[in-house]
């Protein structure tokens, strides 16, 4: 892998070593998300800090003890932004977990932000993947492998993310709505569109003659109103196909919040576990056993659960 590897991850990479149960831990905003580590794991915090940053190719590569909150408000002296969310967590804790932002529609997806990653295998040696560039390189994906793993299969150290213009214009609408897949389909590359069962929210960002237009366009469509910022979520998460969107009273959910679009849903009530498809068991199985046979990195945690 091309690149030079910094002292702070190879001191890092020490520190994790090659033999022991050992888990890293960020803001912990999502830390018992997928189980808790085991008692008997040795707790480390990943390095911090921004390595460097090219807000004219809009890359910017950063250790992963960093706070998302600090990176955004580095790039924002220069238009910039990431699809990361920002719950007062760490870049590696938010890819780790995998869980994209609120206006996913508009930020894009956490999973295609990471160009790559530098990791600390269970061997406690260092692993790169991926390449500091916007296009498309030859190679295994592992770095998109990791997001979402809850750090089973890899501890980042160091990311490389791929950046995006703040909206010079942004503003939260909201009616009353039964149908909001006509809304959705409505509006030109919306930033999130939420539902509730009964009133809509949209989030327009853009241009401000584009966000300008859309707001005629839902002028015709309802009354809308401008507000301050999106509603309340509740409390639980849930994942359903974007289809089920008009089943969604069949769910013991009781109240929700929807992202049209995405499939995310937010509701009152946790969402009951699913039987895993064994096919996937399998593969997450293999996987595991290949990246981390011993089961050190992070014990206690299973992707899935």
């Amino acid at each position: 892998m091309v690149g030079v590897i910094d002292h702070v991850i190879e001191e890092f990479a020490a520190e994790v070593g090659p033999v022991g149960p050992i888990a890293i831990q960020g803001g912990k905003t999502r830390w018992s998300l997928n189980g808790d580590p085991t008692p008997e794991a040795r707790l480390l915090s990943a390095p911090s800090g921004i390595v460097t940053y090219k807000p004219e190719e809009m890359i910017v590569t950063v250790r992963a003890g960093t706070t998302v909150a600090d990176l955004h408000e580095h790039l924002k002296e220069h238009g910039q932004r990431t699809s990361l969310p920002d719950r007062g967590g760490t870049i590696g804790g938010a890819i780790a977990v995998g869980e994209n932002d609120l206006n996913v529609l508009g930020k894009g997806r956490v999973r295609d932000a990471v160009l790559q990653i530098r990791y600390i295998s269970a061997d406690g040696e260092i692993i790169s993947s991926g390449a500091p560039v916007v296009k498309n390189v030859s190679g295994f994906n592992l770095h998109k492998l990791l997001v979402g793993s809850f750090g089973t299969l890899g501890l980042i150290a160091e990311v490389t993310l791929r950046t995006n213009p703040i909206p010079v214009e942004n503003t939260w609408l909201t009616a009353d709505s039964t149908d909001p897949m006509n809304i959705f389909n409505s509006l030109y590359k919306p930033a999130s569109v939420l539902w509730n069962g009964e009133t809509i929210w949209a989030h327009l960002e853009g241009h401000k003659p584009d966000v300008e237009n859309q707001k005629k366009t839902l002028s015709k469509i309802g009354n809308f109103e401008e507000i301050e910022r999106e509603p309340e979520l509740p409390r639980y998460r849930w994942s359903l196909p974007p289809a089920n969107l008009y089943e969604i009273s069949k769910y013991k959910m009781g109240n929700f919040v929807a992202s049209i679009g995405v499939g995310t849903v937010w509701a009152e009530y946790p969402q009951p576990k699913r039987i895993a498809d064994k096919g996937k068991l399998i593969i997450a199985e293999r996987l595991k056993q290949q990246f981390d046979p011993t089961n050190r990195l992070n014990p206690g945690r299973k992707v899935g659960n």
